[in-house]
């Protein structure tokens, strides 16, 4: 159905912060979670939710003001949508207030500034005096005056004579519509809400059996810090980074380790534009100052490498002789391709454990991934290995011309562990670079960049030598 003849079917919503209607709250029809007939949102990794509320309501004839209570308190107003699904007549926005200073004593105290209470006293033989008192000020404490004295503290308790209209008991969005026709209509409120984000958390379990092998599993993790319960919605997630001129990154809590996954609960997977969308697979609870976890994928069996790595050109604590020590990190890949997780893998933390030889998983290390599509290689980075030990120093300089010099370097690896190891030693090498001599052949990973893969053999030692000539 169109919207011309549905004029209120999508009507952006300029919300004037902090407003309130000139009416009292009895002239407002209020519109609770009760009437509430489906809720979906839509969360983003960096604290960003797409909030569908739709809800059904009975209007009268002419004016109604309608006071949509419990909306997320981080709602991004200027974002706010309206859309009339169903149609059903012609309907007018006249006006629309986001209310969110919520009924707390501080805040009733200050609404009460100007005007008179009632102080409110029991003596010792419970004998309760009533007396009137004008607020005077109200930050900070309270300054009262009497008929006869101006105190600044309050002995007993206040009573006030009601609540002021524009004080919520939960963050309300107030609507001011016009209608011509009396009846039931369904309304959908969109909006953008802060508060809500998400991210992937991976478990990795090494093989005890074949060490070149892994499974892994995936799971979300929810925040809701949007001060609002979302009951019975149906959620769903996009990885993806989106272009927001106001961002807030939120740390996650981390996941338990060893938990079985239902193959029944992996939510639906789609392409959306430049990202990627899960839909959970039923709708659930998302609670304020809650984190929620739910399976995303488990994979078996994927090949991994580990291997040990230099950067020889990290900075170390150099010796008097020149000899500076690097650290010698180990890492662990696998590609993202048909023998492995095969999908689209979501930013996040890949935590490792490995059996020990009692049968017991034990923490190795993680690393952050960043959104990573299929065939595409991932490498963690575990920690410094304990028993590869490396040193390295720079044995030659020798200037050739006024941007031309020649750079000799000696690397020295020792492996303290009972089996020989690889390590891959990666150099990075500015300007236009020529090998001139070498102990290994090594192979151009990038313009900048050096690569070789040593032996070093159990418990003793391995020697690189080069000779390279830069030109600048």
């Amino acid at each position: 159905m169109s919207n011309r003849q549905h004029p209120f079917a999508r009507i952006p919503l300029a919300l004037a912060l902090g407003g309130a209607l000139q009416a009292g709250a009895a002239d407002e029809l209020r519109l609770d979670d009760s009437a509430r007939e489906a809720l979906g949102v839509t969360i983003y990794n960096e604290d960003l939710a797409l909030v569908r509320d739709l809800r059904r309501v009975e209007l009268a004839a002419g004016e109604n003001r309608i006071a949509w209570r419990n909306v997320s308190a981080e709602i991004r107003p200027e974002t706010a949508l309206l859309s009339a699904p169903e149609g059903g007549g012609t309907l007018r926005l006249l006006e629309q207030n986001f209310d969110y200073d919520l009924l707390t004593p501080e805040s009733l105290l200050q609404k009460y500034v100007g005007r008179e209470i009632e102080v409110v006293r029991t003596d010792a033989e419970g004998e309760r005096t009533r007396e009137r008192a004008r607020v005077l000020a109200a930050n900070g404490g309270v300054v009262l005056r009497y008929d006869d004295r101006i105190e600044t503290e309050v002995v007993g308790h206040l009573i006030y004579p009601d609540v002021p209209t524009d004080l919520r008991d939960q963050p309300t969005l107030v609507l001011h519509l016009e209608t011509e026709e009396a009846g039931e209509r369904a309304l959908e409120l969109s909006y953008l809400s802060g508060g809500l984000s998400w991210r992937a958390d991976y478990v990795a379990e090494l093989d005890p059996e074949h060490k070149g092998r892994m499974t892994l599993n995936a799971w979300v993790t929810l925040d809701n810090r949007s001060g609002v319960a979302y009951r019975d919605a149906r959620l769903q997630l996009v990885a993806g980074e989106l272009n927001q001129v106001r961002e807030r990154v939120r740390a996650m809590k981390s996941i338990r380790f060893g938990v079985d996954m239902a193959e029944a609960a992996m939510p639906a997977r789609e392409q959306l534009d430049a990202y990627h969308l899960y839909t959970l697979p039923r709708r659930t609870d998302l609670l304020n100052n809650q984190t929620k976890q739910v399976a995303l994928f488990a994979a078996e069996a994927i090949p991994v490498e580990r291997l040990l790595v230099l950067n020889g050109r990290q900075l170390g604590a150099r010796n008097d002789d020149g000899w500076s020590r690097l650290p010698v990190r180990t890492t662990l890949s696998f590609v993202n391709d048909a023998a492995g997780p095969d999908m689209p893998l979501p930013r996040g933390v890949i935590r490792v454990y490995a059996q020990d030889s009692g049968g017991q998983a034990q923490f190795v290390g993680e690393d952050t991934i960043d959104h990573t599509p299929t065939d595409q290689r991932v490498t963690l980075t575990l920690g410094e290995s304990f028993d590869v030990t490396a040193r390295r120093r720079q044995t030659d300089l020798e200037r050739i011309g006024d941007d031309t010099v020649e750079l000799g370097f000696e690397l020295e690896l020792a492996n303290a562990r009972d089996t020989a190891t690889t390590v891959e030693v990666r150099e990075r090498i500015s300007g236009d670079w020529r090998m001139l001599d070498e102990s290994a052949d090594h192979t151009k990973a990038a313009a900048d960049l050096a690569v070789w893969r040593l032996e070093v053999p159990a418990e003793g030692r391995t020697t690189l030598t080069w000779r390279v000539r830069i030109e600048r």
